[in-house]
């Protein structure tokens, strides 16, 4: 699979976000991991208005790979964005 930038924002109790995780160290490639719920107050707000800009509803798991963005474990979508 081609590397790219990939941005994973998760909730640390989510099982979609965990199977995400799962997913994608399955793949064997590097992602950055913003869990939300475990930042402070001032940088979870700040993180919050950068995924509302990209995903509306705010919902996790929601994953950036190069200029695509998928809300919700979507393995079909996450092996498809992976080919690149």
């Amino acid at each position: 699979m081609k590397e790219c930038d990939i941005k994973l924002y998760a909730l640390s109790t989510c099982i979609h976000c965990r199977n995400t995780k799962e997913y994608l160290n399955d793949c064997g490639v590097n992602y950055d991991c913003v869990e939300v719920d475990k930042l402070d107050k001032e940088e979870r707000d700040a993180i919050l208005e950068e995924i509302k800009k990209i995903n509306p509803s705010c919902s996790f798991p929601t994953i950036i790979i190069g200029d695509k963005v998928i809300v919700g474990f979507r393995k079909d979508e996450i092996a498809e964005a992976l080919k690149g």
